[in-house]
């Protein structure tokens, strides 16, 4: 096998699993340093999720509202805060995880689908910080002013109904929503894989398409509150995301074609030279 293919030769498989732990311990490690920092900067971090409530606040015209959240078991805030920390370090160490993961498996791969593979690697992250963006500057404070909109004022008749939300529910929103979007904006990555490895096309992809727009929806009334802002916030989304892995399936095909229509070429051009070369006396 030539050296343009694979890199490494064949190693023992206890080589293997200690490459492997040494990998893990750079992953693992690479986490509990950033769950340390972010749990010590954990009520600082949860105040930074807690600016998307005081935009919902102001957009239902509560202006001047002390934002309050409250927990009702004594150890509810310390276990809010070891959440903050896991969540805050799984997205700090992310890249550093997924550079472990890929120099594992990069020497069993051939040059070329290294090559390729970079780019996803660096791409996913990306859309993961996109969606979790969007949830962050835009969706949670729809959905919250939805929340709010509910309240009822203290009034002849009316008891006041006042939304204190405690501090776990509200960050399990938050987080649950971050990775709903985070996930959902893997689709170009993961439909431009699969049409890499020849498990999709984006004719099938396009055919699909009236199929995606309901399932589109359908997620979104699941996964949203009943309104038609937000269930429209996450639906829209998706479905243009859903045209880029089209667009980027095509891309695909197209590359593949290019590079069958050069190998072909080569081949007749040294076909056509050998003979040539046989023919003369």
């Amino acid at each position: 096998m030539s050296d343009d293919e694979l890199d490494d030769t064949a190693q023992p498989l206890l080589a293997h699993l200690v490459e492997l732990r040494q990998r893990l311990l750079w992953a693992v490690g690479g986490f509990f340093v950033a769950f340390i920092v972010c749990f010590a900067f954990a009520k600082q971090i949860f105040n930074l999720l807690v600016v998307p409530f005081s935009w919902a606040v102001d957009l239902a015209g509560l202006q001047g509202r002390q934002i309050e959240l409250i927990y009702t078991a004594p150890q509810e805030f310390f276990f809010t805060q070891i959440k903050i920390g896991m969540f805050g370090g799984l997205v700090i160490a992310f890249p550093l995880i997924a550079a472990q993961v890929y120099k594992f498996v990069a020497p069993g791969l051939y040059k070329n689908e290294r090559s390729a593979f970079l780019p996803f690697l660096v791409a996913s992250p990306l859309l993961f910080l996109l969606g979790g963006g969007l949830v962050y500057f835009f969706f949670t404070p729809m959905v919250l002013w939805f929340f709010l909109a509910m309240e009822q004022p203290a009034e002849s008749g009316k008891v006041a109904i006042e939304l204190l939300p405690k501090v776990s529910e509200y960050l399990g929103l938050i987080m649950t929503l971050i990775f709903a979007f985070g996930l959902v904006f893997q689709l170009p990555v993961v439909t431009t894989l699969l049409a890499r490895v020849g498990l999709v096309t984006s004719q099938g992809l396009a055919s699909k398409r009236k199929y995606a727009i309901v399932g589109a929806f359908i997620a979104a009334a699941i996964l949203t509150p009943p309104d038609p802002a937000s269930q429209i916030g996450l639906a829209l989304p998706t479905i243009l995301l859903y045209e880029i892995a089209i667009y980027a399936a095509r891309l695909v095909e197209r590359r593949r074609a290019e590079s069958e229509n050069a190998e072909d070429a080569d081949t007749v051009s040294k076909s056509g030279s050998s003979e040539a070369d046989a023919s003369t006396p």
